[in-house]
C-alpha cells in the first residue's frame, strides 16, 4: 500500500494528522508547502491525500487541479465549514471534505471509506481463524459471520491494524467514540473487549496490559496463516 500524503500549512495539525493515521496502521507523508507537494505527488504514488484548502501561494483547489489527472483521491480537510465551501470542494473534485475540527474516529472511517470507493487500501485483513473484509464490513471466524455492533467493528479494525502495540483506553476511547468519549469512562472500552473476547474467542489473543489498555498479540510462526 502506498503511503497517505498529509498537506497542511500549519505543522501540529500535520503532525497529529501523521500520527492518527499511523496508528491506525497507514504509511504517510506530511508537508506544510503546496509547491513541495506538488514535486512530491509528482515523484512519487499516494495511495490517498489529505489536503488543506486555505494555504499561502498555491491553494488547496489548485492542488486539487494538479492532482486530477493523476487519479489520486483527495478529501479536503479545512475550518471552511459553510454549504457553499463543501459543495464548491465537491464539485470541483474532492472525493470528500471534513471540516475541522474531527474527531479521529470520523477521520478514519471517512479515509476508509474513500479508500474503499476507489478500490484502494487494505482490503481484507486478517489473524488467526477470524477475517475482516473491510470493502463489504464483514467479519467471519472460521468461515462463518459474525455480527458485530458497529463500535465492536471498529474497535477490531483499530486492534488489527496495531497488532502488537499496546494501547491505552483512553486512545482507545478517543479512537472509536471520537467526542463521545468525553462523556464514557474506560469501563465502555473493557465492554466491548469483552464481547470481543466472546464473539472471536479471542480470550487469550487480546491482552490485558495492566495500568495501559489491551493489545492484540502477534502470531508466532507456526500461529501465521497464508
Amino acid at each position: 500500500m502506498e503511503p497517505i500524503l498529509i498537506v497542511d500549512d500549519e505543522e501540529p495539525i500535520t503532525a497529529l494528522l501523521c500520527r492518527t493515521l499511523t496508528a491506525a496502521g497507514y504509511r504517510c507523508e506530511g508537508v506544510t508547502d503546496s509547491r513541495l507537494a506538488a514535486d512530491r505527488i509528482e515523484q512519487n504514488r499516494y495511495e490517498l491525500v489529505l489536503l488543506d484548502i486555505m494555504m499561502p501561494e498555491v491553494d488547496g483547489y489548485d492542488l486539487l487541479r494538479f492532482l486530477r489527472p493523476t487519479g489520486t483521491p483527495v478529501i479536503f480537510l479545512t475550518a471552511k465549514a459553510a454549504l457553499e465551501d463543501r459543495v464548491q470542494g465537491l464539485r470541483q473534485g474532492a472525493d470528500d471534505y471534513i471540516v475541522k475540527p474531527f474527531a479521529p474516529a470520523e477521520l478514519l472511517a471517512r479515509v476508509e471509506a474513500v479508500l474503499r470507493r476507489t478500490g484502494r487500501g487494505m482490503a481484507v485483513l486478517r489473524a488467526w481463524d477470524v477475517t475482516v473484509d473491510t470493502a463489504r464490513q464483514q467479519v467471519a471466524r472460521k468461515g462463518q459471520p459474525v455480527e458485530l455492533t458497529p463500535k465492536e467493528y471498529e474497535l477490531l479494525l483499530l486492534l488489527l491494524r496495531n497488532r502488537g502495540r499496546a494501547l491505552y483506553r483512553d486512545y482507545i476511547l478517543e479512537t472509536v467514540w471520537g467526542l463521545d468519549a468525553e462523556l464514557d469512562t474506560t469501563r465502555t472500552v473493557d465492554t466491548h473487549i469483552r464481547r470481543l473476547r466472546r464473539k472471536l474467542g479471542w480470550d487469550e489473543e487480546i491482552e490485558t496490559v495492566w495500568r495501559v489498555g489491551y493489545c492484540l498479540r502477534p502470531e508466532s510462526p507456526k500461529e501465521v496463516h497464508p
